[in-house]
């Protein structure tokens, strides 16, 4: 046992003494003199990547593969292997760099002044915090001269982000994160995910070789971006995404950075002015030339790279770095239609540094952004703050694995937080930059993740659920989704309409959508606190109104409801869901007010029409005084209506008390459908 011990020993002892000696071997005849036709080329190709390393901007990407077809022919040159890690940390996959890095320095450790701090930034790219740290400070005796305050304060951020790396991987959060498969990417970059609230469609950026003008960046060598979209199918599965075309996609770069939580209006990024931002409108099937947004938005030569409407799509968020911001980058909001100037958020959200990919969840109050500054563990890292009490929380860095040490940037998440979308550059990827899921799990949900690799999580086939999904501690999911068709009742074809969203506690018009005019599809996204009236309308029919009370702190759910809307016909019942009473009495509470002046409205634009309204109850108590009940309701609204102006004779009410229920009166849900107040066109 001791004899093969000893052989270990000596063994380990002759490595080292052979990798500590080790030494740059030069491109020259002396060394390969037996290859000269080997050696010719891999001198070639280190010249031409020397021209692409060298020019002015540095193309360190096409410069790579030249300096790795060299470097196949002699891999132990110092300089070789110096160039192409300082190229790879210039590139989409930057941790590779280090094992060229480490090499470097192992063949010539005076390979560059500046290794060890090349070395830093190789380990802390591979998370491994502890020796990143032992590099950097290693790093701090080359800076030297004018710049060495500047050099040092650079590397001290470095070890502190180190820090904050260590720390946030000891805590991961629970999640999946899956590629989001060759539907959606492909060998090109994909990157920019954009999805309606309820992941039905999903938008982003590519650079394919279908682009629309199909046309080579000159900066890149790449093709020039256009934006695609993606639908998801009643099987959960993603359609094969489709390149928009005409007129959102021109000859040049056109990228898609925005979506209205209903899918009904995107944000694209145009290249004029240094960066401007644009608005699109989807019309049917169709998407509508993309517009300016105007001066309060767009600053001349600033550059506008990010942004996303609020739940009523009155005000927009967005990035710029135009000058007065706190860094050189900063997060903004601005009324669409007002007059006012863009306000800053101010530093508890924006730093020194950059703030880029700002998103706001449906629930209108949970923001999410990537950062430069704040705890970042290394570039660009995604981070989430509510606002509440009239102000913003102190940023919370979404943690490990979602967060790397490179750029995290341009991240949403869905309705539901559930499930959030990004671009990143792994392994797994289908060729450069690809699109990846992430499946946010819940402390208390079991597998844990796998501890040998919790950049690239264990694969998961899709969740298939009916149910809907419960909260989870990465997102407050303080909202309802109501999504349905709005049709012809009597046609049964879909109708573009108005849907009017109304806070009933206050009589304010909140938001205004309108249903998809090829499809009929609607979404609304509602914000837990508010009582909310939903009225949906259309020239030419009655309108119909929907009720739904959110307190504060409710958690999410998604309500399909299709609507049909009825034409003006003598016999037609309309249920008037936002008339509301004191319980047990017949006196309208002020939350009824919003529906009381719909009703009002609609006879004074039709002045031959005759009402009927009717009250109703479900069966629980007496049957005589239900009655009674529902006829002083009715009244009570026949009283309002001709107060307001209504001529008594167009008006009758009724008490029907249990007698005309809609729904079986065996459940909570179905005897609250029977209490209701109703009209009926008596004469038109």
């Amino acid at each position: 046992m001791q004899t093969l011990l000893r052989i270990l020993f000596l063994a380990g002892a002759l490595l080292w003494a052979i990798l500590s000696n080790a030494q740059s071997v030069e491109f020259s005849k002396d060394r390969f003199g037996s290859d000269k036709d080997g050696l010719k080329e891999a001198l070639r190709e280190i010249k031409e990547g020397d021209a692409w390393y060298d020019s002015d901007p540095p193309r360190y990407e096409q410069a790579l593969p030249h300096y790795l077809a060299a470097q196949k022919f002699n891999p132990a040159n110092a300089r070789l292997n110096l160039r192409i890690g300082n190229a790879y940390l210039h590139s989409g996959f930057k941790p590779r760099a280090l094992a060229y890095l480490q090499k470097a320095a192992q063949l010539n450790a005076d390979v560059d002044p500046n290794i060890h701090y090349y070395l830093g930034r190789g380990l802390q790219l591979n998370a491994k915090w502890a020796e990143a740290i032992a590099e950097y400070k290693a790093a701090i005796p080359a800076a030297t001269g004018k710049t060495a305050p500047a050099q040092i304060a650079a590397i001290q951020r470095k070890i502190a982000e180190c820090e904050n790396g260590r720390k946030l991987m000891a805590r991961p959060v629970r999640a999946f994160i899956d590629n989001a498969g060759p539907a959606i990417n492909s060998p090109y970059p994909e990157y920019g995910p954009v999805i309606s609230a309820d992941e039905s469609v999903i938008l982003f950026t590519s650079r394919r070789d279908n682009s629309t003008g199909k046309q080579r960046d000159p900066e890149t060598g790449g093709f020039f971006e256009d934006v695609y979209q993606s639908t998801r199918g009643s099987d959960g599965q993603w359609s094969a995404a489709r390149n928009l075309g005409n007129p959102v996609n021109t000859d040049g770069h056109d990228a898609t950075v925005g979506l209205a939580p209903d899918g009904q209006r995107m944000l694209v990024y145009s290249e004029d002015n240094g960066g401007d931002l644009e608005e699109a409108d989807l019309r049917g099937a169709a998407w509508r030339k993309p517009q300016k947004m105007g001066g309060r938005i767009n600053t001349g030569k600033g550059h506008e790279s990010s942004a996303a409407y609020t739940p009523d799509g009155r005000s927009l968020y967005f990035v710029s770095d135009k000058t007065g911001g706190v860094g050189n980058r900063d997060i903004y909001k601005v009324e669409i239609e007002g007059r006012g100037p863009a306000a800053n958020l101010g530093p508890t959200i924006n730093t020194p540094y950059g703030e880029e990919g700002v998103f706001l969840h449906p629930d209108g109050k949970t923001m999410y952004f990537s950062s430069e500054g704040h705890n970042t563990m290394g570039g660009y890292d995604i981070f989430r703050s509510v606002f509440e009490n009239g102000k913003w929380s102190a940023p919370e860095n979404l943690g490990w694995p979602i967060n790397t040490p490179d750029d995290d940037v341009f991240f949403v998440i869905s309705a539901s937080g559930r499930h959030g979308y990004y671009s990143s550059f792994r392994d797994d990827g289908l060729g450069s930059k690809d699109i990846y899921q992430i499946t946010f799990l819940g402390a208390e949900k079991q597998p844990m993740l796998s501890q040998e690799d919790q950049l690239l999580a264990s694969r998961i086939q899709p969740v298939k659920e009916t149910m809907l999904a419960p909260p989870v501690p990465i997102a407050t999911a303080q909202v309802t989704i109501l999504k349905g068709v709005v049709t012809d009742e009597a046609s049964k074809q879909p109708l573009e309409a108005t849907i009017d969203v109304v806070d009933n506690s206050r009589n304010e018009l909140i938001a205004s959508f309108r249903s998809n005019a090829q499809s009929g599809r609607y979404l609304v996204s509602l914000p837990s606190g508010v009582n909310y009236g939903i009225v949906v309308r259309q020239e030419g029919y009655l309108f119909h109104s929907e009720n739904f009370d959110l307190p504060a702190g409710a958690a999410y759910s998604e309500v399909v409801k299709d609507i049909a809307l009825k034409k003006l016909d003598v016999g037609v019942k309309v249920v008037l869901n936002n008339i509301f009473f004191d319980f047990d009495k017949a006196t309208l509470r002020k939350e009824s007010t919003a529906e009381l002046e719909r009703l009002q409205k609609l006879l004074v634009e039709t002045p031959a029409l005759r009402l009927e309204i009717s009250g109703h109850t479900d069966n629980v108590g007496n049957a005589a005084y239900n009655k009674d009940l529902s006829l002083r309701r009715a009244k009570a609204v026949v009283d309002y209506l001709v107060a307001k102006g209504t001529d008594k004779a167009r008006l009758t009410f009724a008490g029907y008390g249990d007698t005309q229920p809609v729904a079986p009166n065996t459940t909570k849900a179905s005897r609250q459908l029977n209490r209701r107040t109703e009209f009926k066109v008596t004469g038109k």
